[in-house]
């Protein structure tokens, strides 16, 4: 398990630096295994490094693509899987580890088809009003799935929201839940960044 002050969501890119020993350690063990995978899960509460922290217990199945050398860490590539939920903490010797269990994977609908295009054109147009007061994640022209399930995802992560907002929608049941919420907090920043004077970062 990797706990993180992100949420990371299916279908999305993971990048991490990884330094601290335990995680190393992680490392090591997850590039022995044919198909290498860990939890990530948000810190709700403490630093990311050091340990100590307290955690979530919904969070999303990471598979590893790529790891490569840097000048004194390891760089790791990850993409999201599936979402989880944590049964049981077990002990952090040598690393953070948890029983789990795999939540639902949201089904889509064609009648979802206009939310799932709103969506997309509130986020994008969100996302580059946000660009104007300082560095954002994504580029507002970032292309996205044609599955629409793998979208809806993709569309959440490029969304300029915070931390617990992120979690809020990871946490969703269903597709349309998703899309309803994800547009709504889209519009809530977008009136927060319209409240900012020019040049002043939210």
């Amino acid at each position: 398990m990797f706990p993180l002050g992100a949420v990371l969501f299916p279908h999305t890119p993971l990048v991490l630096r990884i330094f601290e020993p335990r995680y190393l350690t992680m490392l090591g063990h997850l590039l022995d295994e044919e198909d290498p995978q860990f939890g990530v899960v948000l810190i709700e509460r403490g630093p990311e490094a050091g340990g100590g922290e307290q955690r979530n217990s919904v969070g999303t199945m990471a598979r590893l693509v790529k790891v490569r050398a840097a000048a004194e860490d390891l760089i790791l590539v990850a993409v999201g899987g599936d979402r989880i939920t944590v049964d049981r903490w077990l002990d952090d010797d040598p690393h953070p580890r948890a029983e789990v269990s795999a939540l639902p994977t949201l089904e889509w609908d064609e009648a979802l088809a206009p939310l799932l295009g709103e969506a997309e054109r509130i986020v994008r147009r969100v996302l580059a009003r946000a660009a104007e007061f300082g560095e954002v994640q994504w580029d507002a022209g970032t292309e996205i799935s044609d599955d629409p399930v793998e979208s809806t995802w993709q569309l959440a992560a490029m969304a300029p929201l915070g931390e617990f907002d992120r979690f809020s929608l990871l946490r969703e049941t269903t597709l349309g839940g998703l899309l309803r919420q994800l547009i709504d907090l889209s519009l809530d920043m977008e009136s927060m960044l319209a409240a900012l004077p020019p040049g002043e970062d939210s």
